[in-house]
């Protein structure tokens, strides 16, 4: 129960409540992952389990903090998604939204439909790269929330990203303490993609003294046709 009351009351200290059931549906994906990382490198999970909770769980739903973060979501998409955050945390979190899991990587994917399936989550894995997907009809500009963590630059994520979002959706991205220069690099790419940052704010985890801070860009314009460029060219040549 240690797993459960922690993520329950640290939560709480956010502002964020997580139910029993909910709780529950954490831990045994923080068991799926765990598990699956011994034969399958997923990503890093910390081996203090009170340290898992903290830094991928309360972190991932840490925008739920934000008055009116999910007002009107009713699709998203996870971008590079990896082991499934923030995206699993968040389809827990609100099940009447869809959750899309994008990742380019197969052995993942196979992984979170096993995690959607076990939690009978409204979540669906699709298989491709970052630009190839916001090149699909389905996909480009049909979300009302894009997000990542731990995958680019500002500058790179805004390509990614915002191609999903249609106008008036937002992208949020999860960052760290270079945000303020990565914004400023991020200024002529965020406009050319029809986006306007929105707000930014600090994610706050109870007793970590990490500097941890969420950026939300609202997409007020239609995607150029020219984005996102080719696979691989928004991270070698960024939009300057």
């Amino acid at each position: 129960m240690q797993f459960q009351e922690h993520l329950i009351e640290s939560a709480a200290q956010m502002g964020i409540a997580v139910s029993p059931a909910q709780a529950q549906q954490f831990e045994t994906y923080h068991h799926m992952l765990v598990e699956t990382n011994r034969v399958m490198n997923l990503t890093r999970v910390p081996d203090d389990e009170i340290e898992a909770i903290d830094r991928n769980y309360l972190d991932s739903i840490a925008p739920l903090a934000i008055p009116g973060m999910m007002d009107g979501v009713k699709r998203m998409v996870d971008v590079g998604t990896g082991a499934g955050f923030p995206g699993i945390p968040l389809a827990i979190m609100c099940p009447d939204v869809k959750v899309i899991l994008l990742d380019s990587l197969k052995k993942r994917l196979t992984f979170l439909d096993g995690v959607i399936e076990a939690l009978h989550l409204n979540a669906v894995t699709v298989h491709a790269r970052a630009e190839d997907g916001a090149r699909k009809p389905h996909l480009r500009e049909g979300f009302d929330l894009c997000t990542a963590r731990a995958v680019a630059s500002m500058q790179v994520l805004s390509e990614y990203l915002l191609p999903y979002a249609r106008v008036g959706g937002r992208m949020l991205c999860y960052k760290g303490p270079t945000l303020d220069d990565e914004l400023s690099a991020a200024q002529k790419a965020i406009r050319v993609l029809g986006g306007r940052v929105e707000s930014t704010s600090a994610a706050v985890i109870p007793g970590r003294d990490w500097d941890h801070r969420l950026c939300v860009v609202r997409k007020i314009a239609k995607t150029p046709p020219a984005y996102p460029r080719k696979a691989g060219e928004p991270a070698k040549k960024p939009i300057q």
